[in-house]
């Protein structure tokens, strides 16, 4: 890569790149997952009108809600093979006019499927170690991979034989850390670490999604709207929740189903260590003592009692507000939906230039903390203490700041990986309806920084030649 691959240079004709995910595959899953739903509402009629003997309620248990990933993973993936055909890109890293022989194919699976055996082994031993996977929500999680190791582990055999059969590069990362465990002296150091950055991020953030997945539908599934419908603040939180349910929902599918033949494979996973901090700054158990309530150091809602206190009384004003934090929860939404199968952190798994972002790079990123500061509302306090609104907002503010270095971190990760993405950066940097003015700001404020190559200059060969999504 040269210092400064910018499509934005003289000369050039700015072009925003087309999406590696239709806007269809997201679709597909949430219409997949509003049936569930429905099914799963309307059971107790279901069962009656199909003559089950007993009393049935609705369908609000932890195994419905990871049910649901089925309802949503089955319509995006045949979406992505029967209308965008997916498993004809190159990007698959397939070849279906190969067809290897099983014998041919066997030396290099046998490899892949005792990688693959101890890579799981190791994370059983990791998640054993760690105690906060023996408590709490994650119980569930815990169940639910404990219970699938074993057909993953059955499956795996045919799935590896038969995917290297039209692989063009069989030997992938983990074959290469299948090598090293058999003393192997032509195996790739990189690739190994490559190897390990994909699966750590399956399994972090994996048991997270899967832990998050049951309050969430279970609230959404057992709610009545009829008796909440006139009070703004009942109506915004349950809107708000089942946005979040679907958030999750599709983001767990992403995690999970990194298949390559639907192209949904990690290609790599951050290399940078400043982006793995910032990430997982965000999520629990690095979390837990760091950002939130009133222990915790980066408290912001320190004797807070948010919109519905402060806006009581106001019936107008409080639907406004609900309306406000429901469109801030869509988008936040939205930019997963989009994603469809591909969603997950801290990994490229192709280029998102539609939807959400197409007005900015970091939608979630941005509706979120404008939720926070809207919903927390952290300058006022119950006890009328002007510190502790000064502390409240100066920490939502560091809060933000942390999302702002997540985003750069992602960008650098990005920038280095794909000449699309490169383009998509410099079409945003003009066209982009939010981060267009805000570059505007930023050069109108500090002129147009332009640094040596590897000194922050965004295009700049700054990533190893690994192969993260725009959130």
């Amino acid at each position: 890569m040269s210092a400064n691959l910018s499509s934005s240079s003289p000369g050039k004709t700015l072009t925003l790149p087309k999406s590696d995910v239709s806007s269809g595959v997201g679709l597909a899953g949430l219409l997949g997952l509003f049936v569930w739903i429905l099914f799963c509402r309307t059971f107790p009629l279901i069962a009656e009108a199909m003559g089950f003997e007993g009393e049935y309620g609705v369908l609000s248990g932890p195994y419905a809600a990871l049910t649901a990933m089925l309802f949503t993973a089955g319509p995006m993936a045949i979406w992505s093979l029967l209308v965008d055909r997916v498993h004809l890109r190159p990007s698959t890293g397939l070849d279906w006019g190969l067809k290897r022989s099983v014998n041919d194919a066997m030396p290099t699976s046998s490899v892949k499927i005792l990688s693959l055996w101890a890579t799981w082994a190791i994370i059983a031993a990791l998640y054993c170690l760690c105690r906060w996977y023996w408590d709490g929500q994650y119980l569930f999680a815990m169940d639910v991979l404990s219970f699938a190791l074993l057909p993953m582990i059955v499956l795996s055999v045919p799935y590896i034989m038969w995917l290297d059969r039209f692989m063009v590069e069989p030997k992938d990362a983990t074959w290469h850390f299948g090598a090293m465990l058999l003393g192997r002296g032509n195996f790739d150091a990189e690739a190994v670490k490559k190897h390990w950055r994909a699966w750590i991020i399956k399994a972090f953030f994996g048991a997270f999604m899967i832990s998050i997945l049951p309050p969430g539908f279970a609230f959404i599934v057992e709610a009545s709207p009829a008796q909440i419908i006139s009070n703004p603040v009942e109506i915004g939180m349950l809107l708000i929740t089942l946005l979040f349910v679907i958030d999750v929902q599709i983001g767990t599918v992403g995690y999970l189903f990194t298949l390559r033949p639907l192209d949904a494979h990690i290609r790599s996973g951050n290399p940078f260590l400043s982006g793995w901090l910032a990430a997982l700054l965000c999520y629990p158990p690095f979390v837990w003592g760091i950002i939130g309530a009133n222990n915790q150091i980066l408290s912001y809602e320190g004797s807070t009692a948010g919109w519905g206190h402060w806006f009581a009384g106001n019936p107008v004003l409080l639907w406004v507000w609900a309306a406000w934090l429901i469109f801030l929860t869509g988008v936040y939404a939205w930019a997963t939906v989009v994603f469809g199968i591909r969603f997950s952190n801290l990994t490229y798994r192709g280029v998102l230039t539609n939807g959400p972002y197409r007005f900015t790079r970091h939608p979630a990123y941005l509706s979120k903390n404008l939720f926070w500061w809207c919903s927390v509302l952290p300058f006022f306090v119950m006890n009328g203490s002007v510190v502790d609104g000064i502390r409240n907002t100066f920490f939502l503010a560091v809060v933000g700041g942390i999302y702002y270095w997540r985003a750069r971190t992602e960008e650098k990760h990005l920038l280095g990986e794909d000449p699309k993405y490169r383009e998509y950066y410099d079409w945003m940097e003009e066209n982009g309806a939010i981060t267009a003015r805000l570059a505007w700001l930023r050069r109108a404020l500090f002129g147009r920084f332009t640094p040596a190559a590897g000194k922050g200059d965004p295009h700049a060969d700054s990533a190893p030649p690994h192969q993260e999504p725009a959130e």
